[in-house]
């Protein structure tokens, strides 16, 4: 929003009145006071954009007044004015707050400049606020991060603890299950919105190369180094750095990585120049790193000072409940990628991606959709447009084939109690039973031709007890 009222306050009527018609003039409305407490009250009842004060005025100073602007409307730009031109005065009324500082005589050029610098600045202001409250909204967590089971409402949780401080978080999981994401998440809920998010993949980038791509580089500290460059550290400076697959960063790099935790700084590479840092770090792995110290693979001290707040991401066959959630949300993201209409799955085809395991999670479950979507000139998508998923389910049952009954019902019961949580108190005891019990009891009888005393008899249970198991469990028994 442009100044469009302002204050004047100056002991001088001369200065009120010059000041007064340049700026209505202009087409400012401006009112004015003759002291520092006629200009309080005004403040006090009126809204201005700025406010040019004079340093010495009866009663309540420029600089007095100034403190009480702070305190009542922190938004309001002043502008001091001054007829000693001394160092300590502008180093004062700069260090209460003012905008900006004006020695008198000065001339009317001066005020529109000054009034031009400051439509900027609000301009700027307002445009960095929309962009803030843009960014907040496109990293909000119901937005970007799906899911409603117990696991993910626990993350959200985490997240909304950890967010607002500072505090180092080391995100844990399988690869493909969002672990950037979650650390966007972080930095965007933060008070360092508006601030650089630098990501790095410590697996993807050379050894040799890696400390370099952290800690920058001075001109000529290497062959082919023609230039000074900045590292991931200091492009992150007063923001957050993601340090993604950490546990593949090398020892003698990690004890780098700690003296910058400790001491907030760094050094280029070739250079001996400390350079401060204030940044947060987010790590992440999809790596055992207690085991790894346990190796001697990772520090110890560096794992303790990463582990702060970890926050571990269940991979996606521990929370099928989310894949609809997840499907309909990717549909709507990649067919609006691809500029064509929304579509749908079927029911067999959500069946089928809710049973599927994702070896490669949520990542995996994304470039399923957007292939389904860009092969398939259907608006409906079924089962038969996720074909390569059967064929390695198939390959996962003929897995089982080759496991002992034990060892399939461990398989399954691995895959349907994914979520012990949400279950009430002694319902999967009785749930698991009737579910082995019915087909055992149901097949046994088929073997005997629905005689119940040979049946019993195999079962190794009394003939009544049998009855009533029938009864119980709905086996519907067939006689020859």
């Amino acid at each position: 929003m442009p100044i469009n009222n302002i204050l004047v306050a100056d002991d001088e009527e001369s200065m009120r009145w010059v000041l007064s018609k340049a700026l209505k003039k202009k087409g400012f409305n401006v009112d004015l006071a003759k002291d520092g407490e006629e200009a309080l009250r005004h403040i006090k009842l009126h809204s201005y954009d700025l406010a040019i004060l004079d340093i010495k005025m009866p009663g309540l100073s420029g600089l007095e007044l100034l403190d009480r602007v702070r305190e009542l409307k922190s938004d309001l730009l002043v502008v001091i004015m001054t007829a000693e031109a001394s160092m300590k005065n502008a180093v004062e009324a700069m260090k209460r707050g003012a905008y900006d500082y004006l020695t008198k005589p000065f001339d009317l050029d001066v005020i529109d400049a000054i009034i031009e610098k400051v439509n900027r600045a609000r301009e700027m202001t307002t445009q960095v606020t929309l962009l803030k409250e843009e960014l907040k909204d496109r990293y909000q967590l119901e937005k970007t991060i799906i899911g409603n089971s117990p696991a993910m409402r626990e993350v959200y949780k985490t997240i909304g603890k950890v967010a607002p401080s500072d505090v180092t978080v080391l995100v844990q999981g399988e690869s493909g299950t969002g672990k950037e994401l979650i650390a966007r998440a972080i930095h965007f809920n933060s008070k360092r919105l508006g601030k650089p998010f630098v990501a790095l993949n410590c697996a993807a980038i050379p050894k040799e190369l890696l400390e370099s791509e952290l800690f920058g580089f001075e001109k000529g500290a290497f062959t082919g180094a023609t230039e000074r460059k900045l590292g991931k550290f200091e492009q992150a400076n007063n923001g957050t750095i993601f340090l993604d697959e950490i546990g593949d960063m090398p020892l003698d790099l990690q004890s780098k990585i700690l003296r910058v935790l400790q001491e907030k700084e760094v050094t280029r590479t070739g250079g001996s120049q400390v350079i401060p840092v204030d940044v947060r770090v987010v790590a992440a792995t999809n790596q055992d790193l207690e085991e790894m110290v346990r190796k001697k693979q990772f520090r110890e001290d560096l794992f303790y000072r990463l582990n702060v707040i970890p926050l571990h991401l269940v991979p996606l066959r521990e929370r099928s409940e989310d894949i609809p959630l997840l499907v309909d949300y990717f549909l709507a993201k990649v067919c609006a990628e691809l500029e064509v209409p929304v579509k749908t799955c079927s029911p067999d085809a959500i069946r089928l991606l809710t049973t599927y395991t994702w070896p490669g999670n949520v990542r995996e479950l994304e470039n399923t959709i957007k292939r389904a979507v860009i092969l398939s000139g259907d608006p409906l998508l079924t089962a038969a447009d996720f074909s390569t998923l059967k064929v390695q389910r198939g390959a996962e049952q003929l897995q089982s084939e080759d496991l002992s009954l034990e060892g399939i019902v461990d398989l399954k019961l691995r895959g349907s109690f994914t979520n012990m949580e949400k279950m009430e108190s002694g319902d999967v005891y009785t749930m698991v039973l009737e579910q082995v019990e019915r087909p055992l009891i149901r097949f046994v009888l088929e073997k005997t031709r629905g005689n119940q005393v040979r049946a019993a008899d195999i079962l190794g249970i009394n003939r009544n007890t049998l009855r009533k198991k029938i009864t119980e469990l709905g086996v519907e028994v067939k006689k020859d």
